[in-house]
């Protein structure tokens, strides 16, 4: 299976890919259509990413919407690693059929020709994610394991973030999410995700087609867009530091991800390509460790060496989850899987690249003010 397409090859995990399989002798084809939000207004001058890759892979510019498209990129294709898709949590809450046009329908653009149509395709990866689960998997005294529903305004207008259980409110205590926990997805992105992956789970077996599922959780690292208001934590905090402007902080600061460093991820990638232990399962792919808000925020000033204030807002939007992070023991014995890099040693990394990179604007706000105009953002 040497020939390998992956949709929405120019973006951050997608060009990582691209480089390190073209480096173990795979010939490589990327669709992608080279998003502002993402590439910026002139990719081939202000997009390290579509620069990193361009001229190297076989390039299709082109969009997971147009059936044309996705017939011009499978042409020949071995394998699918299918990324492409709108990825904003906040942003997916009104900018909803966009979602669902690229992220769904994109999918099942895809499956319709490959059960349709002649084609080659022995393996498609399907790039889900941490999203689907919601609020995640807990622990009650009194219950035992429970997966609680999303978080309401009446605790959170008073401050009060955690989650909840039943009618009493109970205080449950965080575990980590393994692939057998509940599917309830607060936002409208993790929806198209819970989606995506069981369209692929389900219809590829069916065509003789061997599926895999990758749950990423928050993936970080050198390359990744610093033009993007809408995704991405650490970028985001970043764009405001080099801006000298203050760290605003949602909730009270203590909710958590698992960060995961790049490289990480597409070695796991790669493990599901390569390996026949991955076909027909769905793994997390993470760090397996939760860090908190606070403590991001904090670890970037002392990287940067500089002071900007640090402000804890008690505002929160509407489709955010509490805490997350990935049971690993699944990928870790299938696929042999462990992840290098701890936070500290990847967010060095990341900060380092970041200090070579010219600052963008900070545009934070106004992607705050499109949630604000329409009631999400309390």
């Amino acid at each position: 299976m040497n020939r390998i397409l992956i949709t929405g090859g120019a973006g951050f995990i997608g060009s990582k890919l691209a480089l390190k399989l073209m480096g173990k002798g795979y010939e490589v084809t990327v669709l992608d259509n080279l998003s502002r939000q993402i590439h910026g207004d002139n990719p081939a001058e202000t997009s390290p990413l579509y620069r990193s890759i361009k001229d190297k892979v076989n390039f299709v510019q082109g969009s997971v919407t147009s059936k044309n498209d996705w017939q011009r990129a499978l042409n020949g294709q071995d394998v699918v690693v299918h990324f492409a898709a709108e990825t904003g949590t906040g942003q997916s809450m009104y900018e909803i059929q966009k979602y669902v046009d690229v992220n769904i329908n994109g999918t099942a653009i895809l499956l319709d020709i490959l059960a349709n149509q002649e084609n080659q395709v022995k393996k498609v990866i399907i790039a889900s994610s941490r999203s689907i689960y919601g609020e995640g998997k807990y622990n009650s005294d009194e219950h035992g394991i429970v997966y609680p529903k999303h978080r309401v305004a009446r605790y959170m207008d008073n401050g009060d973030f955690d989650v909840k259980y039943g009618d009493s409110g109970e205080q449950l205590i965080v575990m980590a999410t393994d692939e057998e926990s509940k599917i309830h997805p607060s936002s409208v992105y993790g929806i198209t995700k819970q989606n995506q992956e069981q369209m692929i789970m389900t219809v590829c077996p069916t065509l003789g087609i061997a599926p895999v599922a990758f749950r990423y959780q928050n993936v970080y690292g050198p390359g990744q867009s610093l033009k993007n208001p809408y995704t991405g934590i650490l970028s985001i905090f970043s764009t405001q530091i080099k801006n000298g402007n203050g760290i605003n902080i949602f909730e009270d600061g203590k909710e958590t991800r698992d960060f995961v460093f790049i490289d990480d991820i597409v070695d796991a990638t790669i493990l599901g390509i390569e390996s026949s232990e991955a076909d027909g399962e769905v793994f997390n792919v993470g760090s397996g460790v939760a860090v908190d808000v606070v403590t991001v925020a904090k670890e970037l000033l002392k990287n940067y060496e500089v002071e900007v204030p640090i402000t804890i807002t008690g505002n929160y939007r509407l489709g955010d989850i509490r805490h997350n992070y990935a049971d690993l023991t699944k990928i870790k014995s299938k696929l042999g899987f462990e992840p290098k890099f701890t936070f500290s040693e990847g967010l060095r990394l990341f900060t380092d690249w970041v200090n070579l990179q010219e600052v963008e604007s900070d545009n934070s706000a106004e992607s705050i003010n499109e949630m604000k105009t329409r009631g999400l953002y309390k």
